[in-house]
């Protein structure tokens, strides 16, 4: 945590514990200072009591997670103002104080009115509730000037000395003015309830979502809030609505701090979108992702279209401006650039989300996620496919060299070598007719040597490129590749017809290679290799009874597998200690020319 930050939780912290001691002295004190008989009842004093703890801990809250500064500071100046009445007999004899605390008892109505107002985004909305507050402010001065010029509680209330700043003694006037104070508030109470119950009526999915609760705790409190005022005027009580009332008014900061937590939690539902963004997702599926994840069905996506430049959706409907929702100013509109400035798409949402910047940010930073990885996958799929095709040309170049240079050893060296060995038998043949025996027997060690020499240069040929392979395929050429094999191999060789070059080249030196490593390694006692079309695939399986263990890191199976992969196929080694080895190896036709 920031030392910062941890200042200023210190801070407050401090501040709601100091307004919640005094929210509790004046509770207290004035229970206790009331005589036994005109106490209200415990229950009603507890609720009574609870109330501002309520407020100083949403204001907690309300700090933490809120929009603005002010509604937090309004909750907890509300404990202040939270005066019982009861306590106006602790301070009953000091004549400059009570007079203060008497005008001002009332105006936690006043900071719970405007509370309401600025719910959800943290500021007066227009200018209908800029008047609402100030009328509401200047009627409260206004009480307050009366009751210290006017002002003096009934003995029912107090015993209060007399009040220093009277000017009058007019028990009338002061009866309409502090009743009248009280109508006013009821009124502006209802017209606040009316436009709140009215602004959520009529507002989008994603404002009565945000706009949940409060509207029912409003309605509540200024029920009561009437039925008490007329009570009051009539001077009768009614304990079940004065209860009712104490709830509503609690409900009030809870149902502010509830609003604003959903607020922020959509921001935590914009993480759902990231699992469609790692795959670069649909424009379609985005744009319905997106509506569900902001509770708004109005939400579109219009993508920048480069070649006719305007914006358009997924099924080419272009940003329309003039529609009727967009004239009555009902939805807002985010733009989407990249980093380099370049335009990618523009977000059309419902106008309450507009109050939620930090929730749209984070919308922005998924769409633009989605854009760049949908953009680099599809670049890296793109790069891969041109290293397999070049890594696919490779191993075809490298197998018609080997062809070339095998026919070219195989007509060329060959056949001299092959000539030379006939003329040197002519010779020898010669020298032994005139009688010339050692050069005879000479010409003999040197034909031997020769015929050794082709023989070599015959394997050499063949271990390059086999010409059985190339005349008759792999049904020819697996089972000649076994036969030179140590070890006693089965063999299954079932493709229909002739296969495509490269697929036959790169299967026959995957048979070479395996069998080479079950002569060398395997200490097995016998093979099997299998090959067969499956889905249009080449499936080839090479199998030994030996001693297991190979590695798949090993120089022959990464030349296995470095080959397999080169032709888009698919390499697994299966090789426990003590169970033999087995190579299975999947290699695809399409792609490749006959």
């Amino acid at each position: 945590m920031a030392p910062g930050r941890k200042g200023r939780i210190i801070r407050r912290t401090i501040v709601i514990a100091l307004v919640v001691a005094a929210s509790l002295t004046m509770e207290i004190t004035g229970f206790i200072a009331t005589p036994e008989a005109l106490r209200r009842e415990v229950s009603w004093t507890t609720l009574h009591t609870i109330v501002p703890l309520v407020f100083a801990a949403c204001a907690g809250v309300a700090w933490a997670i809120g929009p603005s500064r002010l509604p937090a500071r309004l909750m907890v100046v509300f404990p202040l103002v939270w005066i019982p009445l009861s306590f106006l007999r602790v301070i009953e004899h000091v004549a400059w104080l009570w007079p203060f605390v008497y005008g001002v008892h009332l105006w936690w109505a006043v900071l719970t009115g405007i509370l309401v107002l600025l719910y959800p985004r943290g500021r007066l909305i227009d200018g209908v509730d800029r008047w609402i507050a100030g009328i509401a402010l200047v009627t409260s001065v206004g009480y307050l000037l009366g009751v210290l010029l006017l002002g003096q509680p009934s003995p029912a209330v107090c015993d209060c000395t007399a009040n220093p700043y009277l000017v009058a003694d007019a028990p009338g006037v002061f009866a309409v003015i502090d009743v009248g104070y009280r109508l006013i508030g009821v009124l502006l109470a209802i017209v606040i309830a009316v436009r709140l119950l009215v602004r959520w009526v009529r507002g989008s999915v994603p404002a009565r979502t945000v706009a949940f609760l409060m509207p029912i705790a409003l309605i509540a409190w200024v029920i009561t809030l009437a039925t008490q005022a007329a009570a009051y005027a009539s001077g009768g009580a009614d304990l079940v609505l004065d209860t009712v009332s104490l709830v509503a008014i609690a409900s009030i900061p809870v149902s502010f701090v509830a609003g604003i937590a959903h607020a922020r939690n959509m921001r935590a539902r914009v993480a759902d979108l990231m699992r469609i963004t790692r795959e670069g997702a649909d424009r379609g599926l985005w744009a319905e992702s997106l509506a569900r994840t902001l509770r708004d069905a109005s939400v579109r996506v219009y993508w920048w279209d480069e070649e006719r430049a305007r914006y358009a959706d997924a099924s080419g409907e272009p940003l329309d401006d003039d529609t009727p929702a967009a004239r009555r100013g009902d939805h807002g509109l985010l733009p989407v650039s990249s980093p380099t400035g370049m335009p990618i798409a523009v977000i059309r949402h419902d106008r309450v989300l507009t109050d939620n910047m930090r929730l749209l940010d984070g919308v922005s930073s998924a769409l633009r996620l989605s854009v760049d990885n949908g953009r680099l996958r599809s670049e890296i799929e793109r790069t891969l496919e041109q290293v397999r095709q070049s890594r696919s040309r490779i191993l075809e170049a490298g197998d018609e060299a080997r062809r070339r240079i095998e026919r070219d050893l195989h007509d060329g060296a060959q056949q001299h070598l092959v000539s030379l060995g006939m003329r040197l038998r002519l010779a020898a043949n010669q020298a032994r007719d005139r009688g010339v025996e050692p050069l005879g027997v000479e010409l003999d060690g040197t034909i031997m040597m020769l015929n050794q020499a082709l023989k070599e240069l015959r394997e050499l040929a063949h271990g390059i490129h086999p010409s059985l392979l190339s005349s008759g395929g792999l049904a020819l050429a697996v089972p000649e590749l076994a036969g030179r094999c140590p070890v006693p191999v089965e063999i299954d060789v079932q493709p229909e017809g002739r296969l495509p070059e490269v697929v036959e080249s790169t299967a026959y030196f995957v048979v070479s290679e395996a069998l080479a490593n079950v002569a060398k390694h395997a200490q097995a006692t016998r093979g099997w290799v299998r090959a067969a079309l499956v889905d249009g695939e080449l499936e080839l399986v090479v199998r030994d009874n030996g001693v297991g263990g190979a590695s798949a890191e090993g120089s022959g199976m990464l030349g296995i597998a470095d080959r397999v992969d080169a032709v888009g196929g698919r390499f697994r080694l299966d090789s426990e200690h003590g169970a033999g080895t087995t190579i299975t190896v999947h290699i695809p036709l399409a792609g490749f020319a006959h």
